[in-house]
């Protein structure tokens, strides 16, 4: 149902930014060792992630109004846009040549076991058998498998000194393959991303009119990404200063920076699975992906060849063996427009191997 009025939001705002300027003095008026250090980083990473809740409210209250697939769509493009700028904000902060690579890795195994894993184990045992249309879950993975494979898995066996040539090439392909997407996924094929659709024909049916109060969540929503930024790079700063020989293992703040992205997808995700709207789940959870792949890692690329500094997109063996796992069961699981609990359930088992992985450092 469509609430009348969009969501204000504002109080988070204001906190987030007066929290940010007070912070952001107290190396200056304080002693700041490694623990304060690590406890500063947790605020800032407590304020990011209450800010992207609050996008989420507004980002949800666009998508109702601009219907779909333009609402999932913003929402992924969103949750994309906040990774991007946490990443590019802490690579300006880490010598880690790997935390961009281990970022996007992260958030594929959130969004795909974590998210679609627990929303069907919901959706399953509320309702049983949950439906979706079985095109948009097939042209998602398939695409998913592609862009992985071209700009994730083919990188781990490149020889080092034709990093520059492949990075421009990953640029140019990825921004050519989402753009052609996009135009498909809102024009000809945009009845494969809406269940209600899936045997009709779409012919021009448009967004939900502009009006001035999605204009004013629109202002929100690049209002608050502007100071996710500037409280990024606070947290970067002190979230490296913080882990640096403290025995953590690097890819724990990967892991945070795909958990802050993922907030605001999550909670939309769960109250669709428990209304039993599974497609917007589907929408969710590999547009996400499919998002953060073909959108983050051109950017990262770029950013490397701008400061000729090479980062490194290629899996390593462990992340290449839990893609392929995770690939293979979504194929399988969502190859006839159902799942269930079960189906589910196999899916956030490999979330959890994902997390003991990690807690492993691997």
């Amino acid at each position: 149902m469509l609430t009348d009025k969009p969501p204000t939001g504002l109080l988070s705002l204001i906190i987030s930014i007066i929290a940010y300027l007070a912070l952001a003095q107290a190396d200056k008026v304080m002693h700041i060792g490694q623990p304060e250090s690590l406890t500063i980083s947790i605020l800032f990473v407590l304020l990011i992630i209450n800010l992207a809740f609050q996008l989420s409210f507004q980002v949800e209250y666009v998508a109702e109004r601009l219907k779909e697939p333009y609402g999932t769509m913003i929402l992924t493009i969103s949750a994309v846009i906040i990774e991007v700028v946490i990443i590019v904000m802490m690579l300006s902060h880490t010598s880690s040549t790997t935390l961009a690579r281990d970022a996007i890795y992260s958030a594929v195994m959130l969004d795909i076991n974590g998210i679609l894993g627990l929303c069907a184990i919901v959706g399953g045992i509320k309702y049983g058998e949950v439906e979706y249309n079985v095109n948009s879950g097939n042209t998602y993975i398939v695409m998913i498998m592609t862009a992985l494979g071209i700009s994730m898995a083919l990188p781990a066996f490149l020889p080092p000194e034709h990093w520059r040539l492949y990075s421009m090439f990953t640029i140019v392909t990825m921004s050519v393959f989402y753009a052609l997407f996009l135009k498909m996924q809102t024009g000809r094929h945009r009845n494969y991303f809406s269940y209600r659709d899936q045997h009709q024909v779409q012919t021009g049916q448009s967004a939900g009119a502009m009006s001035a109060d999605v204009r004013f969540s629109i202002l929100y929503m690049l209002a608050g990404i502007i100071t996710i930024g500037f409280l990024s790079e606070e947290m970067s700063m002190h979230m490296d200063a913080g882990l640096t020989g403290s025995g953590v293992p690097p890819i724990v703040a990967a892991i945070v920076v795909a958990i802050i992205a993922a907030s605001p997808e999550v909670l939309t995700a769960l109250k669709a699975a428990v209304n039993d709207r599974m497609q917007t789940v589907v929408n969710i959870s590999l547009g996400a992906t499919l998002s953060t792949v073909i959108l983050t890692v051109p950017v990262i690329e770029a950013i490397a060849l701008i400061e000729d500094r090479p980062l490194i997109v290629g899996l390593s063996p462990t992340q290449m063996v839990m893609t392929f796992l995770t690939l293979i069961v979504a194929t399988i699981n969502l190859h006839d427009g159902e799942t269930n609990a079960i189906e589910g359930m196999t899916h956030f088992v490999l979330f959890m191997a994902f997390a003991m992985l990690a807690a492993l450092g691997m």
